[in-house]
């Protein structure tokens, strides 16, 4: 079923990011983290959500921020502090945090590209250093639906459709490479993975 091959896909991919993260940033027991664009949901189940949360070695150091109620990812996580708020308006101060992540969030940030540069920008001012992820647009194959092409439709009735069908509501507003290196208020380094973008900054 192609919800457990994108399940599979999805936990590749955050192993894998998890592990480029620890090796490029060297955190440890006293460096603080935000990682914005958590779920309400524990990890595992068939799904990858809060992969970071699972596997981080200092949960008591990262801070969690989700749009939503977080009552089931709080019991999931009882070290991370939670916190709810919109990612383009975070309630911290200006370098409160080390480092900042988000995993394959911004593409589903509403508000075309000047909210998703709202987003990156706040994630930027809270965290001294960031990791920013999403899937590239010009890979063949959407990573949420596993269709081939379908996020390369203009956004309309047509790709809307397709999404549909595949159980998939969100926003999706991919990015290439340059779209996301623009969104940054300074100069970062786009890792293109393939599948995958990581832009680590400042550089």
């Amino acid at each position: 079923m192609w919800q457990s091959a994108a399940a599979r896909v999805s936990l590749w991919s955050r192993e894998r990011k998890l592990r480029l993260f620890l090796e490029l940033y060297r955190p440890g027991p006293e460096t603080s983290v935000v990682d914005v664009g958590v779920t309400d949901a524990p990890f595992g189940g068939g799904s990858s959500d809060n992969y970071f949360e699972a596997h981080y070695p200092w949960p008591e150091r990262v801070t969690a921020v989700g749009q939503t109620e977080l009552d089931r990812f709080a019991a999931a996580f009882p070290k991370v502090h939670s916190v709810r708020a919109d990612g383009r308006e975070l309630p911290f101060r200006d370098g409160e945090f080390d480092l900042g992540f988000s995993n394959a969030v911004v593409e589903h940030v509403a508000g075309g590209r000047e909210g998703q540069r709202r987003f990156v920008e706040e994630l930027c001012r809270v965290a001294r250093r960031v990791f920013v992820t999403t899937p590239n647009r010009f890979f063949p194959v959407d990573p949420h639906t596993l269709l081939p092409f379908v996020h390369w439709l203009p956004p309309g009735s047509a790709r809307d459709r397709l999404l549909r069908a595949r159980g998939f509501a969100d926003v999706l507003d991919p990015l290439g490479p340059r779209e996301l290196a623009s969104l940054f208020p300074y100069p970062v380094r786009v890792l293109n993975r393939g599948m995958t973008l990581i832009a680590v900054g400042p550089r």
